[in-house]
């Protein structure tokens, strides 16, 4: 077999999983958080106040990094749920369902900053413009496979019919994507590229480069942490789990 097919299949056994979890979690909350961190002092303090919208505009640096992570690990937990109803791999429908809280928090997020820079630019709160409209819908898918989730005892059961949601959910990440082109919007198009040429100012653009690459290490850390827990849940009662617990600190490994 191949060696990273190998090590793949290895990895899908939850023993071999915690230990894996336990092991990298900490480096990704470690890195998201010194990678944001640089992001944040830079759009804070360094870039200069845009020409029309002075400071309010540095919300964007928090702003477009949630959104971008709001469609991505929806993506994710699709596709992860979809292998696991191929294969009937256990640890990707853990892997899916740990995605869904992780992906509604980074779409309050992007609601709550698309309003508050909305108030001074449009002049209100709230408008039920189609790429606001389409993340709160995004919001509810969220909320629709964490409810089902939880509503189903068999923890099996309720990851295969989360992640079919999820499966079918996916359709509208399209549709928030190009909404802003499709249809009349108060929200403006996209201006901001990590491939390609974007119409920020490149002095502007460098922390916006920091935030998004430090909420991919977030979001690795906050999976893997989620999971772990997860898989630990499901596992309580094997003999791995009581050695686990039993262990004296720092030798869990």
């Amino acid at each position: 077999m191949n060696p990273v097919l190998r090590w793949f299949h290895q990895l899908g056994s939850p023993p071999a999983f915690d230990r894996f979890a336990r092991r990298w979690a900490p480096w990704g909350f470690g890195l998201g958080l010194a990678t944001m961190a640089v992001g944040l002092y830079g759009a804070l303090f360094v870039v200069p106040a845009d020409y029309q919208q002075g400071d309010s505009f540095r919300i964007l640096y928090i702003h477009v990094p949630s959104a971008w992570m709001s469609l991505a690990v929806f993506a994710v937990m699709a596709l992860y749920a979809a292998i696991a109803m191929i294969w009937r791999i256990k640890l990707c429908e853990i892997l899916a369902m740990a995605c869904a809280p992780i992906g509604a928090a980074f779409t309050v997020i992007t609601l709550a900053t698309g309003s508050i820079w909305g108030r001074p630019m449009w002049g209100t709160w709230w408008d039920w413009d189609p790429r606001l409209t389409t993340e709160l819908i995004l919001l509810f898918l969220y909320l629709g496979v964490i409810g089902l989730y939880g509503a189903i005892e068999d923890r099996r059961t309720a990851a295969r019919a989360a992640g079919l949601l999820a499966i079918v959910g996916v359709v509208l990440l399209p549709v928030i994507r190009y909404s802003v082109d499709w249809w009349d919007s108060l929200h403006q198009g996209q201006t901001i590229r990590v491939f390609g040429e974007s119409s920020i100012d490149p002095s502007m653009l460098w922390p916006l480069l920091w935030m998004v690459v430090g909420t991919k290490f977030w979001f690795a850390g906050s999976l893997l942490a989620r999971a772990r827990a997860d898989n630990l849940r499901r596992e309580a009662g094997k003999d791995w789990v009581r050695a686990l617990v039993s262990a004296p600190a720092g030798r869990g490994g």
